[in-house]
């Protein structure tokens, strides 16, 4: 594995940077980032983001230097969006696209031409580009608001390859972006020219990179090979590693073992020595000389000993180093009591219905706009503001068959992102851009949800009082022992959840939902690995895996939904109808 790329576009000497709070986000960061495609992953909360944001020139180190070309573009995770911008604008091509169009209706004005430069083909790139971003050449001259949130995060990276930014810098891509959405992506991706460093979580795209960097405890590691090959050679490592560890402590325990020996060997030498000096069978002087080079040869012997031993102490604490944390949930959940064939939720369409029971595992798919989330507000009785997605009749023909869906109160829905036309990045779609005929049923009310931002949570609480609440009647000590499983533990359980970061607040919401009693014999989770980094969604895997209820998940994650071992996968369409996969 190396730690430099022979072509370094990008160069980070000891770089630090701290939050006006004074909270660290990076500490001595080196390396450097070639020219290619590099895939840059880590732990939420390694410092990803803020690298980024460095690099772009976004913020200032506090000390070190970042060294980069000129001319790098940025995509945030969040793209922040004035819906009555145009699209060109969006694109990086008004002013020459503008001041082309002048030129073209006669206006001579010497400052067009300045403005064009030699971009005299803008229009027919600028095509090219909303082509690959999916979009027809008439979106040109329309509003962003016209875009779903899945096409603009796509028009914006048509953008940046557009404007053949020496260095680009795309974090979290593919976060709403439905498949056909990732596949034009990939498509871009493979295609790019010059600097691309991607900040991810999604494997497929991870696999298309030319080199993999991961940030971990403010080391930059660059491996020459796509995600799955580092991810191979980190597991052979830690193998290694703990196969390290574990001949080390032995290696503790032997020399441990040998330095009791030696003392005993010389407790006994010198009782022996006394013994004799006692009953007197040696002369004084020889056994004065005798005790004295005994006292010599025991000090050598002790040193000896205890140097081994320190060595050894030293080498377990080296190789226990190599070894990173356990990072896997293992828990024990309350046991549901879902039987094999209980009857748990119903989602139908105009001609058919589906029956979700045991301990099923159903994904739930389909484009960005055709309801999904919608139709989870519906299954759970869910109400937005101003009235979309609530319960009630849905017009058809066989509407009057079709069952009015109730639910104790539960946590508000948060619509799905890239569901209808934007406001602007940060404001979530109100209604789906297509009708939804599709509903559901509940058949339980111990369900549990999971909505796509976890914002549910006491800001101002403890993580350990917002599970509480969920778990009134587990004692205090046991809920601790529990949330440890969930890799909470000691000061931790005690943090303001205004304090964590994505991934802890997103294993706390977690285990409020799993740890609740009683146990939620439904769980639904609505694009769940969306802002998760790929150890956090190790952990969801591992504790879906322990869950003895039933799941209905939403995800565009393939790669995720394969780990869960779905058992059933439906399709909701544009015209609404629930289609089995």
């Amino acid at each position: 594995m190396s730690t430099h790329t022979l072509t370094p576009s990008v160069i980070l000497e000891r770089v630090s940077f701290a939050w006006p709070d004074g909270t660290l986000a990076l500490a001595d960061v080196s390396g450097a980032f070639g020219v290619g495609r590099t895939g840059l992953v880590g732990r939420n909360g390694s410092g990803k983001s803020t690298l980024l944001r460095l690099i772009a020139g976004e913020l200032t180190p506090a000390a070190g230097s970042v060294a980069s070309s000129a001319d790098v573009a940025y995509l945030p995770q969040r793209l922040t969006l004035d819906v009555d911008r145009p699209v060109a604008e969006l694109l990086g091509v008004s002013v020459p696209l503008s001041a082309l169009r002048a030129i073209e209706s006669g206006d001579a004005d010497p400052r067009h031409f300045d403005a064009v430069g030699s971009d005299w083909d803008i229009e027919a790139r600028a095509h090219a580009a909303l082509a690959e971003a999916g979009l027809s050449p008439d979106m040109l001259d329309r509003r962003v608001g016209e875009l779903s949130g899945g096409e603009a995060v796509l028009t914006a990276i048509a953008g940046i390859r557009l404007r053949e930014a020496s260095t680009a810098l795309l974090d979290e891509p593919t976060n709403n972006l439905d498949r056909d959405a990732r596949a034009r992506l990939g498509s871009m991706v493979r295609e790019w020219r010059g600097t691309l460093i991607v900040v991810s979580h999604d494997v497929s795209l991870l696999e298309l990179m030319d080199e993999t960097a991961e940030l971990y405890g403010n080391e930059l590691s660059v491996f020459g090979g796509p995600y799955s090959e580092w991810r191979a050679w980190l597991d052979s490592e830690q193998d290694a590693a703990k196969q390290a560890e574990k001949a080390a402590a032995q290696a503790v325990r032997r020399e441990k073992r040998e330095r009791i020996e030696t003392e005993t060997k010389l407790a006994h030498r010198s009782a022996m020595g006394k013994k004799a000096q006692a009953e007197k069978r040696v002369p004084k002087i020889v056994a004065g000389g005798r005790k004295m080079s005994a006292q010599v040869s025991a000090g050598k012997l002790r040193t000896e000993a205890r140097g081994k031993e320190a060595e050894a102490r030293e080498a377990l604490d080296a190789a226990g180093r190599r070894v990173r944390d356990d990072d896997t949930i293992r828990i024990d959940l309350p046991d549901p009591g879902v039987r094999a064939g209980r009857r748990i939720a119903t989602l139908s369409d105009r001609h058919r219905s589906w029956v979700v029971q045991g301990q099923e595992r159903v994904a739930l798919v389909g484009a960005n706009g055709v309801g999904k989330t919608t139709l989870l507000e519906r299954l759970l009785g869910v109400e937005r503001p101003g009235g979309t997605g609530a319960a009630g009749a849905v017009p058809g023909p066989e509407a009057g068959n079709l069952p009015t869906v109730s639910r104790p109160s539960g946590p508000p829905g948060v619509p799905e992102p890239g569901d209808a036309t934007q406001g602007n990045g940060d404001t979530p779609p109100e209604a789906p851009v297509f009708p939804t005929l599709a509903r559901g049923e509940l058949h339980t009310d111990r369900v549990g949800y999971l909505p796509q931002r976890v914002d549910g949570l006491d800001e101002h609480g403890s993580v350990l009082e917002n599970v509480a609440v969920a778990a009134s009647a587990v004692p205090i000590p046991e809920l601790r022992n529990r949330l440890a499983r969930f890799l909470i533990r000691g000061a931790a359980v005690e943090r303001p959840v205004s304090t964590l970061s994505g991934g802890e607040r997103f294993r706390v919401a977690l285990a409020r939902l799993l740890l609740a009693d009683p146990a939620p014999q439904l769980i639904v989770l609505d694009e769940p690995t969306n802002n998760l980094d790929l150890d956090t969604v190790g952990q969801l895997v591992g504790a879906l895996a322990a869950y003895r209820g039933a799941v209905l998940i939403v995800s565009h994650d393939d790669a995720f939904l394969a780990r869960l071992g779905i058992d059933l996968t439906l399709e909701l369409g544009r015209d609404g109808e629930l289609t089995e996969r």
